[in-house]
């Protein structure tokens, strides 16, 4: 089993090469597509739009959300394509973390001009490993 920093590090040269050459400002499901084909190549499982339960005070809700990416079982993949991200789409993935019980998510955004400032590591429970700045908590 590869370890969650070495599948972050694939995603997000992926998702670098994927900027570069597409560009900002398509959809969120073009980038999710390629990037998830790209990743499949590499021989990574890679699972889309997958649906998650969630139990609420004794009650079960089907499919109360959907991740984008889920890489291997273990690294959860958000997509944006917005000019800019804000503390709604950390807190956003934080929570699908939590939820899903999994320790590491990529905030991804392909619509600013570069993708430098449009990634975060968002990090549940997990022992960081990387920089400060990268992590959200």
């Amino acid at each position: 089993m590869r370890d969650v920093d070495e599948i972050s590090g694939d995603v997000l040269d992926i998702a670098l090469r994927v900027h570069r050459d597409l560009g900002p400002g398509l959809l969120e499901s073009v980038y999710e597509t390629v990037l998830a084909a790209k990743l499949s190549a590499l021989g990574y499982e890679v699972v889309r739009q997958r649906p998650v339960d969630i139990e609420f005070e004794g009650l079960r809700f089907e499919a109360a959300f959907r991740i984008d990416l889920l890489v291997d079982q273990r690294l959860l993949v958000e997509i944006k394509s917005v000019e800019r991200l804000n503390a709604a789409h950390a807190k956003q993935l934080l929570t699908y973390l939590r939820l899903t019980r999994q320790p590491v998510g990529l905030l991804i955004n392909f619509g600013g001009a570069t993708l430098k400032e449009g990634v975060r590591r968002i990090v549940n429970d997990h022992r960081p490993s990387a920089s400060p700045r990268l992590r959200v908590n």
